[in-house]
Order: C-alpha cells, then sequence, then structure tokens
C-alpha cells in the first residue's frame, strides 16, 4: 500500500471512529470495534459476555472480516448459534503495521457494505 492509499485510509479510520463514537457514545479502538462487528455478526444482541465469549466474539469478527479477502470461509452455526469458520488460505507473512492495516480496511468495507458507514 502506497502513502496516498495509507493517508486515506488514516482519513477513512478517522471519519468512521468519530461516527462509531457518536452512535455508541464512547471512544472505541481497534479492538473495541471488532468486539462490535463480533456481537453483530453473533446476532444475539448486547448482553454481558464472558471473558472468553469476548475472545471468541473478536475471533468470529476477526475471521467474519478476514473472509472477504478469502482467508476465512463460514462453516456454519454450532446448535448455540455461533458461527464458525474455516482458513480456507495461508496468511502472507505480515508485519505487525501491515496487520494493522489490513483490519482497519477490512473494517472499514464491512461498516460500508452494511450500510452503516458511507466513505
Amino acid at each position: 500500500m502506497d502513502l496516498k492509499n495509507i493517508e486515506e485510509l488514516k482519513a477513512k479510520w478517522s471519519r468512521l471512529s468519530v461516527h462509531l463514537t457518536e452512535m455508541f457514545g464512547e471512544d472505541l479502538d481497534l479492538q473495541g470495534i471488532i468486539f462490535l462487528i463480533g456481537v453483530q455478526e453473533l446476532g444475539k444482541g448486547k448482553k454481558h459476555y464472558s471473558k472468553d465469549e469476548k475472545e471468541d466474539l473478536m475471533h468470529i469478527a476477526t475471521c467474519r472480516l478476514l473472509s472477504s479477502y478469502g482467508y476465512y470461509e463460514l462453516e456454519g452455526l454450532d446448535h448455540e448459534g455461533w458461527p464458525h469458520y474455516k482458513l480456507v488460505k495461508k496468511f502472507p507473512p505480515l508485519t505487525l503495521k501491515e496487520q494493522d492495516i489490513l483490519l482497519k480496511q477490512s473494517v472499514i468495507d464491512y461498516f460500508i457494505n452494511n450500510g452503516v458507514f458511507l466513505e
């Protein structure tokens, strides 16, 4: 990703962060936003989740986000309605910064595709 695209990503990320802060009334970092996506994907709404469930929700969100790049595929739901994904393509070696960029871009795309955020 070149410098121009990184600057565009930063601008979109900033706008999305402000939009989500206005919607939820609190500042959300990348991890908080991924958690929200996990809750959305699970579809059980706002409730108290255990620490393990929170980790599972973040895993669900990450898999869902990266499925749009062909890395994961939804296998189905378990008996409690939790989605399960399988890895279908190995990740290339990425630096932490590259991982951050990939996740932020996928979060932006997720909210655009779900009609929550407009570019």
